[in-house]
């Protein structure tokens, strides 16, 4: 993993690498330990008197299947229930009673737990989140209240129309793969997932090889392998390998009508890359260069971007928002919006006008703005202990390692315009359109349409 990472990501030069890291700079060290069993133990000591530490699991709705999907999600509200050396009220009071705040959260490659709390409180953190993942209760009377609180939270995503043009997408790109269940799973399953289902989940996925406790803040990287080996020495091994079914994007036009909603909610997309890919940064400083816009607060968080200053001028425009989802083997670069029936045919073809100019027309000056303004927003997302520590664990589990600051710099800057000209060329023009809208979905017009008015464009 590290020859192909060092060799291949982002295609770097080395010799801008090593003048980045000649800087004079003060960047923490992550210190890696792999266990023998393949558990990984991650650190980076910024000092001070709390830190956070969490464990990592390479396992979410895509590694679930037809008859469990939401199991991963379900086990996230379950694990703050109690334990046999914990009641819940025991729990709660623990967690309090040493300063500390427990949180969990469920994506469709990984699932997370964490602690933030004080130093001194390192070691019973661990032993908390160590007890609450693996000797979890799971009791029946449990099990039947969270399932109502996960229902009524289906019942909101459900009027969140963002999360549902993105459900929908994934379900028809990635159709057939597990990439495309969602992450709370279908109702139909939820009601039927039982303590079984659980433990069985957790027996199958929560091994060695697919974790890893990550700690960021006032650690000592030594003391945190000792916890490591003394509350997780009795895992399973195992890594996720055997379980990876990779995905294959499936260019579609998915609609989903809900009449009378005075709003288009959609995603224009095309195939973007993995995280390891070589043009994955060259992507993230397209994204940067599409930018966002919304209107109830003027402009986005980056510099105006060309598309924000023409769309700001539609009224009919009230927000869009550029993305770039990667996943281990793909991902998904694109415009999500939110427009009036009478705007989208400006809204599709300024993106599209957008992706001519990235791949064709860019200037030197727009990149620099780009590169800066994307390296100014990564670094200033680290501000924490618990940023941090999920940068560390999401790092591991995605490319197995920490990419440390100066590289991540370096590799920025060394970003060309060519190189991103292609990149956009490639992804872009050539890549194969998709798109998911909600409401009156007669005011969008076919896939084949949108690809049609890009054609002309390049013409």
């Amino acid at each position: 993993m590290y020859r192909r990472l060092a060799s291949g990501l982002y295609q770097t030069s080395q010799r801008k690498i090593a003048q980045a890291q000649a800087k004079s700079v003060f960047v923490p060290e992550t210190i890696v330990t792999t266990l023998p069993s393949g558990f990984r133990v991650a650190t980076e000591n910024t000092g001070g008197s709390t830190a956070t530490i969490g464990v990592f699991i390479d396992a979410g709705s895509r590694y679930e299947n037809a008859k469990n999907n939401g199991t991963a999600h379900f086990l996230e509200h379950m694990s703050f229930k109690g334990t046999p050396r914990r009641t819940r009220m025991g729990l709660e009071l623990e967690v309090e009673n040493i300063g500390a705040h427990l949180n969990a959260y469920t994506s469709r490659e990984s699932t997370t737990y964490y602690a933030k709390c004080f130093t001194e409180k390192l070691d019973q953190s661990v032993d908390i989140l160590s007890d609450i993942l693996l000797n979890s209760n799971y009791t029946k009377k449990d099990v039947d209240a969270e399932r109502s609180v996960i229902i009524r939270e289906m019942d909101e995503v459900a009027q969140n129309f963002q999360e549902v043009v993105f459900d929908n997408l994934h379900m028809f790109v990635f159709e057939g793969n597990p990439l495309s269940y969602t992450i709370l799973g279908p109702i139909e399953l939820v009601q039927t997932i039982d303590r079984n289902d659980l433990r069985s989940y957790v027996d199958s996925y929560y091994r060695s090889g697919r974790m890893v406790l990550a700690a960021a803040g006032g650690v000592n990287h030594d003391e945190v392998v000792k916890m490591a080996e003394k509350y997780f020495g009795g895992l399973k091994h195992g890594d996720s390998s055997a379980d990876f079914i990779p995905a294959i994007y499936k260019p579609c036009d998915v609609r989903g009508e809900i009449r009378g909603l005075p709003q288009l909610f959609g995603a224009i997309v095309v195939e973007g890359v993995s995280w390891t890919h070589e043009d994955n940064l060259a992507l993230m400083v397209a994204n940067t260069l599409m930018g966002e816009y919304d209107r109830m607060r003027g402009f986005g968080v980056n510099t105006p971007t060309k598309l924000a200053q023409k769309l700001s001028t539609d009224e009919g425009i009230e927000c869009f928002q550029s993305f770039n989802t990667c996943y281990k083997e793909t991902g998904l670069v694109g415009t999500y919006f939110v427009a009036a029936p009478k705007s989208v045919d400006n809204l599709i073809n300024s993106v599209l006008e957008q992706w001519v100019w990235l791949a064709s027309a860019i200037d030197e000056a727009a990149v620099r703005r780009a590169k800066r303004s994307l390296l100014t927003n990564l670094i200033l997302m680290l501000d924490g202990s618990t940023p941090v520590c999920e940068d560390i664990g999401r790092q591991l589990l995605c490319y197995g390692r920490r990419i440390p600051t100066p590289e991540l710099t370096a590799r920025i800057e060394s970003i060309t315009i060519e190189q991103l000209r292609e990149v956009c060329q490639r992804v872009f023009l050539e890549g194969k359109i998709s798109s998911a809208v909600v409401g009156e979905t007669k005011y969008w017009p076919s896939r084949e349409e949108i690809h049609g008015r890009l054609i002309r464009m390049t013409r």
